[in-house]
């Protein structure tokens, strides 16, 4: 009789990030960590962006999720203008992960800072707002 081995999760791809990541990385960092309440704890080859005790954001150190340029963000929620949003932007991808949806931005050019900015600043305010009760 054979045994039962419980099904094995797939990977999620978290290839080696760029030198260039790296430097976009802290320099993202550099600005998030000076807003208001923003504190980060690093895991698993990340930067963990916590609002309070709310994380939103993870900039790639040493591991990127998808693309060794890619960093991520979530929403608790997701609105219709906000999807549609989302939807819009070629450089924005998903990925499930314990559970919750996350956001993935590529950057591809210093120009692409700007907007990543944008974007973590939006998952910034969200993980202010209070969570709605189910």
């Amino acid at each position: 009789m054979k045994s039962m081995k419980p099904a094995k999760r797939p990977r999620l791809a978290m290839p080696a990030v760029s030198e260039q990541m790296k430097a976009w990385s802290a320099a993202l960092a550099d600005e998030l960590t000076s807003w208001p309440r923003v504190g980060a704890r690093t895991f698993f080859g990340f930067s963990a962006l916590y609002r309070g005790e709310r994380i939103f954001a993870l900039l790639p150190r040493t591991r990127a999720m998808g693309t060794p340029n890619t960093l991520a963000f979530k929403f608790e929620s997701l609105t219709p203008q906000l999807r549609t949003r989302l939807d819009g932007d070629p450089r924005i991808g998903t990925t499930e992960m314990r559970a919750a949806r996350w956001q993935t931005f590529e950057l591809s050019s210093d120009s692409d800072l700007h907007d990543a900015l944008d974007w973590l600043g939006l998952a910034y305010e969200a993980a202010g707002k209070p969570k709605k009760s189910r």
